[in-house]
C-alpha cells in the first residue's frame, strides 16, 4: 500500500512538474524583447530611458486593440477585436479570457470581420465603458471590474435617429462627458458603401452627461484614435485613412470643436513602414504615445516628433500605468509593455 502511494504520489509529481516547465516555457517565450527605441530629441531621455526595451508579454491574437491598465487589480484589459472578446493579463497568471462576448451580443453569428470590442475606458465611476463594433453602439458594463459579464447599458447607439457605424476609441473628459470616433471598420465591407451604414460620413461625437449626442467633427475620414490635452480644452484625433495619415488637433469650446489643424502628419513615414494613425494616450505633460507608421510616435504636446518605438507588426493602440512608467502597447498579435523610467 505504501508502495502504492509512493508510486502515485511521484506520478503526480512528474505530471506537476511537467506542467510548470511548460508554464515556465511559454512565460520565456513571452516576455522577449522585440523592436527598438529611436530617439530623435534630448528630451526624449526625460520620458524613456536609455536601457528601455519592449517586450513581449501575452501572444496569439487575431487583432489585439483597447489596451486599459486596471489599477486596483493589477491586470491589463485589451480587446481581441476579430475574436469577439476580451482578455486580462496579470504578471502573475498571463494572458486570461476576461468578456466574450465583448462588442456583439447578437443570436445569429456576426458576418463582420472585426465584430468585438475595440477602445475600451473607465467612466468617473470606474465602470468598465466598451466600444462596440458588433452592436455598433457605446456601452457600460453592467457587472464590477472583478466579476465582469456580458450585460450593457447602452450609452450612445444613434445620431439624429440613425445608427453609428463603429464605435472604435473613447475617452472623457474630468466633466464626465464622453467623446468618440465612428469609422466603419466593424460594419462587413469596412468601408463607406457597406449597405448597413446609416450615417453618410464618419463622425467625432461627444455625449454629454444628460445622453445628449452632438457632433464635433464630420470632415475627418477615418476617425479613430481620440485624446484629450491636460485642462480638457484642446482634442486630438488620429485619422488612419492610408491617404491622409494624420493626427489633428481642436479646440474644444462648449459644444463645439474648432479651429482643426493637422498636429502631425506622417505621409512620408507611411512610404517606408507599415501602419497607420490608430489610438494613442497622452501624459499629464501633454506628451503624445501614438501608435502609427513604424510602431509608436512620442510627440511633444506641440507636435514634435522625440522618438519612435519602432516595431515590424503594425499597431493599435496603447495605454500607460497610472505613474507613467509603464507603457502598454497592442501590436497586432502581441501585447508588448515598456518599462519606460525606473
Amino acid at each position: 500500500m505504501i508502495m502504492k502511494n509512493l508510486f502515485i504520489f511521484s506520478f503526480f509529481a512528474i505530471i506537476a512538474a511537467c506542467n510548470n516547465d511548460q508554464e515556465n516555457k511559454e512565460k520565456k517565450m513571452s516576455n522577449k524583447n522585440i523592436g527598438t527605441i529611436e530617439r530623435f530629441d534630448a528630451a526624449l531621455d526625460n520620458i524613456i530611458s536609455a536601457n528601455a526595451k519592449p517586450e513581449i508579454i501575452a501572444e496569439g491574437f487575431e487583432w489585439s486593440e483597447g489596451p486599459l491598465w486596471v489599477e486596483k487589480h493589477n491586470m491589463l484589459l485589451f480587446s481581441d477585436v476579430p475574436t469577439n472578446t476580451i482578455y486580462k493579463w496579470t504578471e502573475a497568471k498571463g494572458k486570461e479570457i476576461y468578456l466574450k462576448p465583448s462588442g456583439y451580443t447578437g443570436a445569429e453569428p456576426s458576418l463582420c470581420k472585426e465584430p468585438g470590442s475595440n477602445g475600451l475606458t473607465f467612466d468617473k465611476s470606474g465602470n468598465l465603458v466598451l466600444c462596440q463594433h458588433g452592436n455598433r453602439q457605446m456601452a457600460k458594463m453592467d457587472a464590477p471590474i472583478d466579476k465582469p459579464e456580458a450585460k450593457f447599458t447602452t450609452l450612445a447607439d444613434k445620431y439624429n435617429g440613425k445608427r453609428f457605424s463603429s464605435p472604435n476609441d473613447a475617452v472623457f473628459n474630468s466633466a464626465g462627458e464622453l467623446f468618440f470616433t465612428d469609422p466603419p471598420y466593424g460594419l462587413q465591407t469596412q468601408d463607406d458603401k457597406d449597405a448597413k451604414k446609416e450615417i453618410s460620413f464618419n463622425g467625432v461625437y461627444k455625449v454629454k452627461t444628460n445622453g445628449e449626442v452632438i457632433l464635433l467633427v464630420d470632415s475627418i475620414t477615418r476617425p479613430n484614435g481620440i485624446a484629450l490635452m491636460p485642462g480638457d480644452n484642446k482634442l486630438v484625433v488620429a485619422c488612419s485613412d492610408g491617404t491622409t495619415p494624420n493626427w489633428y488637433i481642436f479646440n474644444l469650446k462648449g459644444d463645439s470643436a474648432t479651429n482643426g489643424k493637422i498636429f502631425y502628419s506622417a505621409s512620408e513615414e507611411a512610404k517606408a513602414m507599415r501602419g497607420v494613425p490608430d489610438g494613442f494616450k497622452i501624459d499629464k505633460n501633454g506628451n503624445l504615445f501614438a501608435t502609427g507608421p513604424g510602431g509608436v510616435y512620442i510627440f511633444n504636446n506641440e507636435g514634435k516628433k522625440l522618438g519612435l518605438i519602432r516595431l515590424d507588426n503594425a499597431t493599435s493602440n496603447c495605454a500607460l500605468s497610472p505613474d507613467e512608467k509603464t507603457l502598454y502597447i497592442t501590436n497586432d498579435m502581441f501585447v508588448l509593455r515598456v518599462k519606460l523610467r525606473d
